[in-house]
C-alpha cells in the first residue's frame, strides 16, 4: 500500500511540474523520485503556489511572508525593488524566477549585472586581467546559478549568451528584450548608474533590483540609487517595491543574531 501511495505522489508532482512549466525534464523526474524516496514533502497542498523551481536537488519556493509578497509582487509588476538584509533570499529567488520564466520559454535570456565597486567600475583594463578581477564580484551569482542548473545546461547558456553575468557598466547602451534582467546588490549603483539600468529595458522583459542600504559601499559623498529611486518611482504604476525585515532571514540562525548584534552597536555609536 505505502508503495502504490509512493507512485501515486511522484505522479501528482510530475504532472504539477508539467502543467506549471509546460513540460518534465528528465532532471526534474529525477529530482522527484529522489525527494520522494527520501520521505522529503515535496509538493504540499498549502505552499502549491509558493513553488518556484525545481532543481536538480531540491525544490525552491517563497518560504517566509514578506517571500510570498515578494513573488506576487514579481507577478505583477515588470520592474520590482527588494530591499533589506543580507540573507533574506533576494538575490536567490531573484535569479530562481528568472531561471524559471526561462524554462517556461515566457522570457529567451537572463541578464545578471552586479556593480564592481572596489574593482573599479572603468573597467579599463585587458579581457584576461578583467576577467581575473571581475570575477569575485560577479562569483555570487554563478553560485545560484549552478544551485538551479545542471552544469553542462548553465556552461551551454552562457557559452550562447542565453544567460549572462556582467558588470553593471557593461549595461550602458544595450535593449534588452524578450529578458529577465537582474541587478544586485543596487545599493552600490550610483543615481546615474540607477537610471541608465533601469532604461535598458526593452519590450517582454522582467527586472528585479535587490539591494541592502545598510551595506552601501559608494563614497561618502555619493548618492546610492537604490535611496534615491524610492522617492521617484514608488507611486509609478508598474514598479513594485518589497522590504525584508531580520525575520525573514534565510540563513544560518546566527545571521539574525548577528544583524542585531550590530544594530545595537551602531545605535549604541550614535547616541555617544
Amino acid at each position: 500500500m505505502e508503495e502504490v501511495e509512493s507512485v501515486e505522489k511522484v505522479f501528482k508532482e510530475m504532472i504539477y511540474v508539467l502543467n506549471t512549466s509546460g513540460k518534465l525534464s528528465e532532471n526534474d523526474v529525477r529530482t522527484i523520485i529522489n525527494l520522494t524516496s527520501q520521505g522529503k514533502e515535496v509538493i504540499n497542498e498549502k505552499e502549491i503556489d509558493n513553488i518556484i523551481l525545481y532543481t536538480k536537488k531540491d525544490v525552491i519556493k517563497a518560504k517566509t511572508p514578506t517571500q510570498i509578497e515578494y513573488v506576487n509582487i514579481v507577478q505583477k509588476n515588470d520592474i520590482c525593488f527588494a530591499i533589506g538584509p543580507a540573507g533574506t533570499g533576494k538575490t536567490y529567488l531573484a535569479v530562481a524566477l528568472a531561471v524559471a520564466s526561462l524554462k517556461k520559454g515566457i522570457v529567451q535570456r537572463i541578464v545578471l549585472a552586479r556593480p564592481a565597486v572596489e574593482a573599479g567600475e572603468s573597467l579599463g583594463f585587458l579581457p584576461g586581467d578583467f576577467k581575473e578581477k571581475i570575477d569575485p564580484y560577479l562569483r555570487p551569482l554563478y553560485d545560484a546559478l549552478q544551485d538551479m542548473l545542471p552544469a553542462d545546461q548553465l556552461s551551454n547558456y552562457m557559452l550562447k549568451g542565453i544567460i549572462e553575468i556582467v558588470p553593471l557598466a557593461y549595461m550602458r547602451g544595450r535593449t534588452l528584450n524578450n529578458a529577465y534582467v537582474i541587478l544586485d546588490e543596487a545599493q552600490n549603483a550610483t543615481t546615474t548608474q540607477m537610471k541608465m539600468f533601469l532604461t535598458r529595458l526593452g519590450p517582454n522583459s522582467k527586472s528585479i533590483i535587490t539591494g541592502d542600504i545598510t551595506q552601501i559601499d559608494l563614497p561618502s559623498k555619493t548618492q546610492s540609487g537604490l535611496v534615491q529611486v524610492q522617492s521617484i518611482l514608488g507611486t509609478v504604476e508598474g514598479v513594485g517595491f518589497v522590504y525584508f525585515k531580520k525575520s525573514d532571514v534565510v540563513r544560518h540562525k546566527l545571521v539574525k543574531d548577528i544583524i542585531d548584534a550590530y544594530e545595537k552597536f551602531n545605535n549604541g555609536e550614535e547616541k555617544h
